[in-house]
C-alpha cells in the first residue's frame, strides 16, 4: 500500500510536521491570523506541549510541574492558546479537561482498550463491530489532548501515527465490505487533517456506491472553533450526507467562538450533534448538563448521546457512578424540552457496543395495568391491554 501514497495530498498538520512545530507562546488571535499561515495552524502551533511550559503560565510550583512531566512522559498534553484561555481558575472544569493529574498514573482499575477496539479491527484503523458501520481512524492528533480520552493509548503517540497506508488500506476495506453503509471518521481528530488531505478521505468514500452516510467525530468545533473556515465547510458540503458528531462537556465551552463555528457547520446543511460524558468535578450535575443541552440547541447543535465514562486506564478520577449519571437525566428529562434531552448509554466493555439505560420510570406491571411515574415522581396507571 505505501507505494500507492502518491495519490494522497501530503498533510503539512502530520504528527512528524506537528514534532517540528515551534513551541514559542503567543497572543490569542480568534479573528484572523497575521501571517499566511491558517490561524488554526498557527493556534496549534503555538500549542503547550510540556509541563516546563505549563509551569509559568499557570504559576505552578516545582513540585507540580515535576508530577506533571512523570503524566505527559506516559499521556501527551497539547492545549492550543485558545483552548487555554477558557480556563477561569485552577481545577475548573476547563481545567480538569486539559491539564494532566499525577491520578492518571495510579489508576489499577482502568483497561488501556477497554472498548476492545484492536480486538473488532480487521485492518489498523479500522473498527468494524456494527454490523453496517465501521470507525474509520484517519488522525492520531487532537487540539487538545483530553485527560479523559478512551484512546490514551495512541492519541498523540509519536509512535503510532496514522500513516498514508493506513488510511489507503482502510479505504480498500470498506470498498471490499458492501455491508458497510455508514462510515464514522474518528481518531484522534478528523478535522486536525489539512483540506486537501481529508477531501481525498471523502471523495475516495464517496466514490463506494454502498457507503451511503458519512459522520465526522470530531471536538474542533469546541476546542479549536478557528479550524472551522469558510474553506472547509464549502468542500465538506461536496460530499453530503455528511453529519458532524462533536462533545462539548461545560457551558464554558460554548464560546462566540465556538458558536460562530457551529454556525458556519450548521449553514453548510450538515446536522450536527453532541456527545457528553459524564465527568466526575466537571459536569457530574443535572443543572450544568441541563444547561449545557439548552445552550447547545441554542447554536443548533441537538443533543445525542451523553456517555458514563468509560474504562479507560489513567481516568478513573473522572468516573461517576451510575447512579449519580442516573440523576443527571432524572434531572433533565421533563424539566427541560425533549429536544435537549439525550440518550445515557454505557459503551460496554470489551466491545459490547452502546447500551441506553433510563432511571426507573415502570414501577409494576399486571395484566390489568401498568405504574409508572413521572419526571415528578407523581404515580400513574394505564391500562395494559
Amino acid at each position: 500500500m505505501e507505494s500507492e501514497t502518491s495519490d494522497i495530498p501530503p498533510d503539512g498538520n502530520s504528527s512528524e510536521g506537528l514534532e517540528d512545530l515551534s513551541k514559542e507562546q503567543g497572543q490569542i488571535a480568534v479573528q484572523k491570523s497575521t501571517s499566511e499561515t491558517p490561524l488554526w495552524i498557527s493556534l496549534v502551533k503555538e500549542s503547550i506541549n510540556s509541563a516546563e511550559e505549563l509551569g509559568p503560565r499557570l504559576g505552578l510550583s516545582a513540585a507540580e510541574v515535576k508530577s506533571l512531566k512523570k503524566v505527559v512522559r506516559k499521556y501527551p498534553m497539547r492545549i492550543n492558546p485558545y483552548y487555554l484561555s477558557l480556563i477561569r481558575e485552577k481545577d475548573d472544569p476547563i481545567w480538569k479537561q486539559c491539564i494532566p493529574h499525577g491520578l492518571e498514573l495510579t489508576d489499577k482499575k482502568g483497561l488501556v482498550d477497554p472498548l476492545a477496539e484492536e480486538k473488532n479491527s480487521p485492518v489498523p484503523g479500522i473498527t468494524h463491530r456494527y454490523p453496517d458501520r465501521v470507525l474509520f481512524m484517519v488522525s492520531n492528533q487532537c487540539a487538545m489532548y483530553c485527560r479523559f480520552c478512551t484512546r490514551k493509548r495512541m492519541v498523540g503517540d509519536p509512535q503510532r501515527p496514522v500513516s498514508t497506508g493506513q488510511i489507503l488500506a482502510g479505504i480498500e476495506y470498506i470498498r471490499s465490505h458492501p455491508e458497510v453503509r455508514d462510515v464514522i471518521l474518528s481518531g484522534g481528530d478528523p478535522l486536525m487533517l489539512t483540506d486537501n488531505r481529508l477531501e481525498f478521505v471523502l471523495k475516495s468514500l464517496r466514490e463506494i456506491p454502498h457507503v451511503q452516510i458519512i459522520r465526522i467525530g470530531t471536538r474542533v468545533p469546541c476546542t479549536l472553533p478557528q479550524r472551522i473556515t469558510p474553506e472547509l465547510c464549502e468542500m465538506l458540503s461536496k460530499y453530503h450526507p455528511v453529519y458532524v458528531n462533536m462533545h462539548f462537556e461545560h457551558p464554558y465551552e460554548i464560546t462566540p467562538e465556538s458558536s460562530r463555528a457551529c454556525q458556519m457547520l450548521a449553514d453548510t446543511g450538515m446536522p450536527l450533534g453532541n456527545q457528553s460524558v459524564v465527568l466526575k468535578g466537571v459536569n457530574d450535575n443535572p443543572m450544568i448538563m441541563k444547561d449545557l443541552m439548552q445552550k447547545l440547541l441554542m447554536i443548533r447543535v441537538k443533543p445525542y448521546y451523553i456517555y458514563q465514562c468509560d474504562l479507560t486506564r489513567g481516568t478513573d478520577h473522572f468516573r461517576t457512578s451510575l447512579k449519580d449519571s442516573l440523576e443527571i437525566i432524572k434531572g433533565i428529562r421533563g424539566f427541560t424540552s425533549g429536544m435537549a434531552v439525550p440518550h445515557f448509554v454505557i459503551d460496554a466493555p470489551r466491545g459490547g457496543g452502546k447500551i441506553p439505560l433510563l432511571p426507573d420510570y415502570l414501577v409494576k406491571v399486571t395484566k390489568k395495568k401498568i405504574v409508572m411515574k413521572n419526571y415528578r415522581g407523581d404515580l400513574y396507571e394505564y391500562p395494559n391491554r
